[in-house]
């Protein structure tokens, strides 16, 4: 699997999480296994430059999903190929956002990478209908993965 996780910041993040998820959702979305991925975590300031960059928004946010070649999920018969992009998530923010809605940060963070990979295929919460498929997929995969009921996601 092409996926490369960095950790940027001084918070503790649990990389291995997020390396089985990230092969949990490639198998689950077919995609194959050189599809590239980089998932970086990143501190405040570093989120906060990108989100103004980028959104034209002030203040650090969650997660940035930056999708290179406009892939969707595949198929068993033909998984996705080529570069899927880059997901960039902000532990503090999403330690926050945990503490919010009563559950883990880590819980939080594999929240945030699932809904980030979802943005990179294409996926989009702007209309009501868009939000309603791209957040039933994100529990229904997220679930899956951690065997129980997964986080609620924090309503922005």
């Amino acid at each position: 699997m092409a996926v490369e996780i960095l950790n940027e910041t001084d918070d503790d993040v649990d990389v291995e999480s997020l390396q089985r998820l990230c092969a949990f959702l490639y198998e689950s979305l077919h995609l194959h296994p050189e599809a590239e991925l980089s998932l970086i975590c990143v501190d405040d300031a570093a989120m906060e430059q990108l989100h103004l960059e980028w959104m034209d928004l002030p203040d650090a946010t969650d997660v940035m999903s930056f999708p290179m070649d406009e892939l969707r999920p595949g198929t068993v018969a033909q998984p996705t190929q080529g570069l899927l992009g880059d997901i960039v998530i902000c532990p503090s923010v999403a330690a926050q956002q945990a503490k919010r809605m009563g559950h883990s940060t880590d819980d939080e963070i594999l929240l945030l990478a699932t809904h980030g990979m979802l943005h990179l295929l294409g996926f989009d919460h702007d209309e009501p209908d868009d939000k309603e498929q791209m957040f039933a997929l994100q529990n229904e995969l997220l679930t899956a993965f951690l065997g129980r009921p997964a986080p609620s996601p924090t309503e922005t």
